[in-house]
């Protein structure tokens, strides 16, 4: 329907004040009203209150799963990598004591040469990737000498190519230069990667290395140890229970007291285990065979001496290690300290602890412990008497067959003693008895190699 307007009144009649729009028909009236133009913020929607915190748990759970990401990308991440190289030191020629392992020509060496290392890295981009060296061996070369190192660096999984090229870059532009003593060894593929087993063997493979400082929290007579504090302490068991203590000397063998084996002396029932705690231990290893000193008599204390050889030899570790033999002429002065080690009872017929106990002794001279009011001449030469006269501290059961053991220079623990004897445990004038490690050097060499 067209709308008409009146002439006359210009006016629009009543027929048309509705007006079509297409099929859809509509009041003027409604048609002006829907011509209002909106009133913003009139109507407000608001969140409530559980939809806003709903919100903010979740804002926070994204981002704490952001930063965890890049915590542990950034440090939990970060594994241990080794390389194996070599260099030539063609200012030295070669000695056979830089094959010796406790010449001082060669840890002097030793220690110039991880000087010189650390120096490299420490200066550069690697600083805080590079972790330590450690020269493997010396040997002789068209070039004078020639050294094996282990390299250990930390760093994330993702950048092992690239440090590897970066810590390659390094040493070869400080050591074409003039610089340094060291020079590359072109022999050989510079950067040889090594697995952590293999290269925490090599790393941990010098003897007597224990912990630089004990723990020093006093117990009843002695002091517990710390993990790593005596990485050579062993305990020969049986059927899981702890009889006597013994000291790694090399990777396959064992030193300890021949007593051990007065009752029970097939290899095949015996076991060592390695550790810090009897139960759980870091680790046991079968008992392949056990040599007793010829001239031991049960009914005696001479020649209280055995070593025992592994089924299996034992990977070193910051937790598995040998201590340092010393030579025929050492000689320990009395009043030097010394430690005796094991998981002997606390007191006469106690129990046995499950955590290692340390505790540090006195060296008293045989002709005071030969006193008639002490040990009336019982103690040989083939003996070291250690204590106190006024008791209390000492070894006691289960420590026989333990390490008596002394550092000397730069902390490096050497096996003077074996546990031996001994009247009641902490008696007055009854200081603790042990082998003397020396005066069976050449029996120990002779039966082990070492």
């Amino acid at each position: 329907m067209r709308c008409q307007t009146d002439q006359k009144t210009d006016l629009v009649s009543t027929e048309c004040q509705r007006v079509c729009t297409g099929s859809v028909l509509f009041d003027f009236n409604t048609q002006l009203s829907l011509k209002r133009p909106a009133i913003l913020g009139r109507r407000t929607s608001s969140l409530r209150p559980w939809m806003t915190a709903l919100i903010v748990a979740a804002v926070v759970l994204v981002l704490a799963i952001i930063i965890g990401l890049l915590v542990y990308f950034l440090a939990f991440d970060q594994k241990f990598y080794y390389y194996q190289t070599s260099f030539q030191i063609p200012s030295i020629e070669y000695n056979p004591d830089f094959s010796a392992e406790h010449s001082k020509m060669r840890r002097d060496l030793q220690q110039k040469v991880n000087n010189e290392i650390e120096n490299i890295f420490r200066r550069s981009s690697l600083n805080h990737h590079y972790i330590k060296s450690h020269v493997v061996d010396f040997s002789s070369s068209n070039d004078g000498l020639k050294t094996d190192v282990l390299l250990k660096f930390q760093f994330a999984s993702n950048h092992a190519d690239t440090v590897k090229r970066q810590a390659d870059n390094i040493l070869h532009q400080k050591l074409k230069s003039n610089e340094s003593f060291l020079k590359i060894d072109t022999s050989l593929p510079y950067l040889k990667d090594m697995n952590e087993a293999q290269a925490e063997h090599i790393l941990n493979s010098c003897c007597g290395r224990g912990r630089e400082f004990l723990s020093m929290e006093r117990i009843a007579d002695g002091y517990p140890a710390k993990k790593a504090d005596w990485p050579w302490q062993a305990s020969l068991q049986m059927d899981g229970i702890h009889f006597c203590g013994a000291s790694l000397i090399s990777e396959e063998w064992l030193l300890t007291a021949a007593h051990c084996f007065d009752i029970y002396k097939n290899p095949k029932l015996w076991m060592a285990s390695f550790g810090t705690t009897l139960s759980p231990p870091l680790m046991r290893r079968k008992i392949q065979s056990i040599i007793i000193h010829e001239n031991y008599a049960a009914h005696k204390h001479d020649d209280d001496i055995a070593v025992v050889k592994l089924s299996t030899p034992v990977l070193f570790s910051n937790d598995v290690g040998r201590v340092c033999l010393p030579n025929a002429t050492f000689e320990v002065l009395p009043q030097s300290s010394v430690f005796v080690t094991g998981w002997g009872a606390l007191k006469a017929n106690g129990p046995f602890p499950n955590t290692l106990r340390q505790v540090e002794v006195e060296i008293i001279s045989n002709d005071i412990c030969n006193q008639v009011h002490v040990y009336g001449g019982a103690v040989s030469s083939e003996m070291i008497c250690a204590g106190f006269l006024t008791g209390k501290l000492d070894a006691c059961e289960g420590d026989s067959g333990g390490p008596l053991v002394i550092a000397r220079d730069r902390n490096i623990w050497y096996l003077i003693g074996i546990v031996s004897w001994g009247i009641d445990c902490g008696k007055k004038n009854k200081p603790g008895i042990y082998t003397k490690v020396t005066r069976y050097r050449d029996w120990i060499k002779s039966k082990t190699n070492i």
